[in-house]
């Protein structure tokens, strides 16, 4: 059976889970009455509630006797690590572009990826049923893109189709309708190349692993040249050539959502592999007796770092089960195993760990998966990591893309500039207009708030890293002080009332508080101590007008990102399974004082 191996990269929220389940159903990989739902790749319940891949996923389809291997990759820049692996398993890769926006940012950074790995491109242009859209002009667009990467001549003479994910159609021309996707098929059929076998001993490059709490971890990856059996002795090379010798359990290959137990897999399938014991992503499977290693995965340096440290506020334990310095240690060891992107340094205090990751939303999905099995931690202001560079301290730049109505621009200008941002571009599309800044990496981190507040939730923002540049000098940073609480206990209706017009709180009424958490945001520049535990005095002495009602404006529910982008250096956000406070670092009013000198 002829294979072909695919990998489907686009800018996020451009289409591509859709379209593995148009696929899925196309090559009838379900019973006619099987209710199936939407995005079915998205399978953990952060991806669904987010909207977005996080983690890629191998799905196959026998489409006209071909075995094609389809992988969904993640297309936020902050996954960048997931998908510089997994494009080593294809052989060719399906760029999906919305037919309104045109190539964007990560479209960009995958597609870089794509082209120096040697994959064929085929291009899909989606979403051509939306108003005011330009498919020609796209098409264009995606040909300058590839150019300007550095692409061969056989990669620029790329086949395109055309049509809408959503509605099941795709076509050669997107002004003709049709009612199934079988030409992107075909496409995939006649432009991917199946995959070249090699001669000689057996080599497979671990792009992937997965956990099963019966067989413990499986090593995934594309078998490059030979032929592995079940029960089969082999030698495991390692990242730094040191050489392992090691034994097949068990073999499967991928068939449908699931896996298919095999007894033999023949080069250019891609595989999972179930026994090896000590393996890591980027170690190669090779022969027994003359083991030769394949090229290592090179990954991005991380490009952000957060203090991991115990919970250690009054309200502990409450709600979590793993509360020890241990448990997180262990936790964040675990994830290292496949969680490339990611470091983990120790830190001169036991219950303190450095994490170092590509950005606050791959960190905060990871903080958002621990605080779910149970975990209760506190995290540090996110900082960017500073680098020397022939003498001269850099730091990461990053290309930023806003996408917002006209007639708010001016603000959104203003904002980026004030953070050190240069603007590079500015086109109008339709009634809106499209912005490219280059912006140090520390400009962004809060940016997000302020400018939906300034657009009222219109813009839309991506960006993705650049360089190292020689530092910016200083970025304004939030004005507004914060209302720290000054007592232990229940935050009283009344006094919220009487204090609504020192600032905005976080806390509503009835909520337990502890001394020094952050409960609003002050109106003034510096924090302030307030006590909102105080009750009103029900003494026999009425006043007029002493009986008004309160009237208490909802309280501010921070995301997690939004937390972590909105606190100062001397604050934390303690994370527990069912709650998010803000607080300081030091609890108590005379410590903050003491250490402030």
């Amino acid at each position: 059976m002829d294979i072909k191996n695919i990998a489907i990269i686009a800018h996020v929220d451009h289409g591509k889970t859709t379209l593995v389940d148009k696929i899925m159903h196309h090559c009838s990989l379900f019973r006619e009455n099987e209710k199936t739902g939407e995005l079915i790749l998205d399978n953990n319940d952060l991806e669904r509630e987010r909207g977005i891949t996080i983690t890629s996923k191998n799905v196959s389809v026998v489409y006209k006797d071909t075995k094609i291997n389809i992988i969904d990759t993640p297309g936020h820049a902050d996954f960048g690590g997931e998908v510089e692996r997994v494009l080593n398993m294809a052989d060719g890769v399906l760029l999906l572009v919305d037919a309104f926006e045109g190539p964007m940012p990560q479209t960009r950074f995958v597609l870089q990826k794509a082209i120096d790995l040697g994959l064929k491109p085929c291009v899909v242009v989606n979403k051509v049923d939306k108003e005011n859209c330009t498919p020609d002009e796209v098409h264009e667009a995606v040909f300058d893109l590839m150019f300007e990467l550095g692409a061969e001549e056989w990669q620029l003479d790329f086949p395109t189709v055309y049509g809408s994910a959503k509605n099941n159609w795709m076509s050669d021309d997107w002004k003709q309708e049709t009612n199934n996707i079988e030409p992107l098929l075909d496409m995939v059929l006649e432009h991917i190349p199946s995959p070249k076998v090699e001669e000689g001993s057996v080599q497979m490059l671990i792009t992937s692993l997965d956990y099963s709490s019966f067989t413990g971890r499986i090593a995934i990856g594309r078998l490059q040249r030979g032929v592995l059996k079940e029960n089969m002795q082999i030698s495991l090379v390692k990242r730094d050539g040191k050489v392992v010798k090691s034994k097949i359990k068990e073999l499967h290959t991928f068939e449908g959502l699931g896996r298919r137990k095999v007894t033999e897999v023949h080069a250019g399938d891609i595989c999972a592999i179930v026994g090896l014991e000590g393996f890591e992503i980027g170690d190669t499977v090779a022969d027994i007796e003359n083991p030769e290693a394949l090229q290592t995965i090179a990954i991005d340096e991380p490009t952000m770092s957060m203090l991991f440290t115990i919970n250690d506020s009054p309200f502990f334990g409450k709600d979590g089960k793993f509360v020890t310095s241990r448990h997180i240690k262990e936790r964040l060891e675990r994830e290292l195993e496949k969680n490339l992107a990611l470091r983990v340094e120790e830190t001169d205090s036991a219950d303190k760990f450095m994490v170092f990751g590509r950005g606050v939303l791959h960190l905060s999905v990871l903080i958002e998966t621990m605080r779910r099995e149970g975990y209760e931690l506190q995290i540090g202001q996110p900082q960017v990591i500073i680098k020397e560079i022939g003498g001269v301290k850099c730091e990461p730049v990053e290309e930023l893309t806003i996408d917002l109505p006209e007639e708010v621009s001016g603000r959104a200008i203003d904002m980026v500039t004030l953070r050190k941002g240069e603007m590079l571009s500015m086109e109008a599309k339709g009634e809106r207009m499209i912005c490219r800044f280059n912006i140090p990496s520390r400009g962004i981190i809060g940016l997000r708030n302020q400018l939906l507040t300034a657009t009222a939730g219109e813009a839309i923002m991506t960006h993705r890293f650049l360089e190292y540049q020689p530092l910016k000098g200083g970025i304004p940073e939030r004005l507004n002080g914060s209302l720290v609480s000054m007592e232990n206990g229940t935050a009283i209706p009344y006094s919220i009332d009487k204090l609504q017009d020192r600032g905005r709180f976080f806390v509503n009424p009835n909520e337990d508080i502890y001394e020094g958490q952050v409960i609003g945001e002050n109106t003034r520049q510096d924090d302030m101590v307030v006590n909102i535990t105080k009750t009103k005095k029900l003494s026999n002495v009425r006043s007029a007008g002493a009986d008004d009602k309160a009237r208490i404006v909802p309280a501010i529910k921070f995301s997690l990102e939004e937390a972590l982008e909105y606190i100062q250096k001397d604050e934390y956000v303690e994370v527990t399974p069912n709650h998010l406070r803000l607080r300081k670092i030091y609890l108590k009013e005379v410590d903050r004082k003491r250490n402030k000198l």
